[in-house]
């Protein structure tokens, strides 16, 4: 598997969800299009862009001025950047301006953001008069990989992370490459774990590309849009087989019960992306397989490796604040990980390894062997 050589022309993954459906557009500058796609989408709809404070500062007005050419109503919702978006309280701010804006049934709501914009605007939308559409428009690299795609919205409890949601397809994502280019060094990094994710759980020959073609996806290469689309076809094909996650969509959150519990035992705060955690969490069920026989220890050491290679989190010891009371304590991130979607009838649920590109899902794991190599990796 290589990279193509030169920038290609536009890519399209479709979603195959029946008479729910949607493309994915990928490629440099594909922004300018979103008003002509929506206007021969929903001829003569209002729209409603939600979007944050950062987002807005860089590309608020090359949306609007797309959505302004094609003839398109809009207006505007801007909340604070990050998790403390995704609360009650977000989802209240959002939900009362699209109100104020009249935005009816027929009409559109357009996540213009990252990951917490896309699952805020998302659930707003679903929960609207029972029911809106919406486009998503993802500004990082982890959006426009992973939670664009496949209809998760929700928002985030004390208690734990995603717990109050609704599964709600979008109709459409525009996924500009050319965003990214403004994306902070560690924004972009906590993208690409979720863009290594899929080689580590469905595909060792991309994983493999991965550790040859790195460098060219984070300077911002052909390599980029090859990755970007790799990882969409990924899930699209996971989502379209299993939209609910009643079985193999699962898979797709490797790294996700170790890494959700340590961004509930961080605040939810800037000492750890969503990224970085799935990073840790990763290495984590990587290392947990091999303690249990599944891969060996040359595997688990070879995810880890990759993923420090590009400057990602790849130990408990590796996050901000780490001797912090919760994060350094086996029992307590063990009550989070009780608290994780995952759980059914009160037992654990992890996405383990059988090797690199080979995923399972493993039902009623004991869980005094995973506080017993919890407490091993907190004081190793």
């Amino acid at each position: 598997m290589t990279a193509p050589l030169k920038h290609s022309a536009d890519i399209t993954v479709d979603v195959a969800l029946g008479d729910r459906a949607y493309d994915i557009v990928i490629g440099r500058g594909v922004l300018d299009t979103l008003g002509a796609r929506v206007a021969a989408l929903r001829p003569g709809v209002r729209t409603a862009i939600v979007t944050d404070r950062t987002v807005a500062k860089h590309w608020l007005e090359q949306t609007e001025r797309s959505l302004t050419e094609a003839g398109i109503p809009m207006s505007r919702v801007i909340v604070e950047e990050g998790e403390v978006s995704k609360t009650y309280a977000g989802l209240e701010k959002v939900s009362e301006a699209l109100i104020a804006a009249k935005i009816e049934r027929n009409d559109l709501v357009i996540a213009l953001g990252g990951g917490v914009v896309g699952d805020l605007a998302g659930f707003a939308a679903a929960i609207l008069r029972r029911g809106v559409d919406f486009v998503q428009v993802p500004t990082s690299l982890l959006a426009q990989v992973d939670s664009s795609v496949g209809g998760k919205t929700g928002i985030n409890s004390p208690q734990g992370k995603n717990l109050l949601g609704a599964f709600h397809q979008p109709v459409l994502v525009i996924a500009d490459t050319s965003v990214l280019d403004t994306l902070s060094p560690r924004q972009f990094r906590a993208g690409y774990a979720e863009v290594a994710k899929y080689g580590v759980l469905g595909d060792e020959a991309f994983f493999t590309w991965l550790e040859a073609n790195h460098a060219d996806i984070f300077s911002g290469g052909a390599a980029r849009e090859h990755a970007i689309a790799t990882s969409c076809r990924a899930k699209a094909a996971i989502v379209s087989r299993d939209e609910r996650e009643n079985g193999e969509r699962a898979l797709l959150n490797l790294g996700h019960t170790f890494g959700h519990a340590l961004e509930a035992a961080t605040g939810f705060s800037d000492r750890l992306f969503h990224g970085e955690g799935v990073s840790v969490g990763m290495v984590l069920a990587a290392e947990f397989s091999a303690k249990l026989g599944m891969i060996s220890e040359v595997e688990a050491t070879r995810v880890e490796r990759h993923l420090a290679s590009v400057g990602l989190p790849t130990h408990l010891q590796d996050i901000a604040g780490f001797a912090q009371e919760g994060l350094a304590d086996a029992d307590a991130l063990m009550a989070l990980m009780a608290q994780d979607k995952k759980v059914k009838r009160g037992k654990l649920t992890f996405i383990l390894l059988q090797a690199i590109g080979r995923a399972v899902v493993a039902n009623d794991v004991e869980p005094a062997l995973v506080r017993d190599f919890l407490q091993q990796k907190l004081s190793g």
